[in-house]
């Protein structure tokens, strides 16, 4: 048990990946009376870069309509390099898959919310996520499908 290696998790660097703000339709889309209809997709990616240290992404895209005009486009890659040592297989696939993009969502969450108030418009609030929630859903449908595809082999032989 001496040479057992010890539960560790860092935090290396947190940092803006890539960001685009667009107005498609100013100056006119300013003009207009509107109700925005904002339509949030998230994804998360995860890179391995050496022995036990991974990047994760968090993508996030926005887009803001009012009927068929839309008023801005934001897309943010939120990314961190985080360690993770001496962790069971399914400790830190649920570091990585829900740990992990929900730290970096506090700060997507925070530059979403300062663009919007720059291009001149109302704030936005990106509502919490349960990340762990996601990841529960997502292994379950790997599992699922793995199960599905088991099925599938079974038949054929």
């Amino acid at each position: 048990m001496a040479n057992q290696e010890q539960q560790q998790f860092t935090i290396q660097r947190i940092y803006l990946k890539d960001v685009s703000f667009e107005i498609p339709n100013a100056p006119n889309i300013f003009r207009e009376e509107w109700k925005p209809e904002n339509n949030l997709t998230i994804s998360t990616t995860i890179n391995g870069l050496e022995q036990n240290t991974f990047e994760v992404v968090l993508s996030v895209n926005l887009i803001s309509k009012a009927g068929e005009k839309t008023i801005f486009v934001i897309e943010l890659q939120q990314a961190g390099i985080f360690t993770i040592t001496g962790m069971l297989e399914n400790e830190r696939l649920r570091l990585l898959g829900a740990y992990c993009p929900n730290v970096l969502f506090a700060y997507a969450r925070e530059i979403v919310t300062d663009l919007v108030i720059k291009g001149s418009f109302q704030q936005v609030i990106l509502q919490p996520i349960n990340f762990d929630a996601l990841f529960l859903q997502h292994q379950q449908e790997l599992a699922k499908r793995a199960q599905d595809e088991s099925s599938r082999g079974q038949i054929l032989n």
